[in-house]
């Protein structure tokens, strides 16, 4: 079973950078579309980003355009997601996604998630 572990989370300011990263411990990510969701405190779930095996990548949502990155490092079996002039309303607890095949917006496997939280 594949198991994804995120890391990276954490208390910044307005303003502020954060990079998330998410591998798999003993499992191989090249073959998987990897991709980010969040979940703010009261809200659904919404996808935030997806790269594919190929390098494609997904932006699911408008609010985070010009400012989220997501990257993979095959080397590293780690995914990335870099965010830049965070906003409190980013705050949310974020997760890492995996797809056999594509940057669907179902997702079989999910990682535990990470905090992340902008405040002054």
């Amino acid at each position: 079973q594949l198991r994804l572990v995120e890391s990276g989370g954490g208390l910044v300011p307005p303003g502020g950078s954060l990079r998330l990263s998410c591998t798999s411990p003993g499992f191989t990510l090249d073959i998987y579309a990897l991709g980010c969701f969040r979940q703010a405190p009261g809200k659904e779930r919404e996808g935030v980003s997806c790269i594919t095996e190929s390098g494609d990548i997904t932006v699911f949502t408008d609010s985070v355009k010009g400012r989220f990155t997501i990257s993979r490092d095959a080397d590293k079996n780690t995914v990335y997601l870099d965010m830049n002039s965070l906003k409190p309303e980013d705050t949310a607890v974020y997760y890492c996604v995996a797809d056999p095949l594509r940057c669907d917006y179902d997702f079989p496997y999910w990682g535990q998630g990470t905090q992340v939280t902008v405040t002054v």
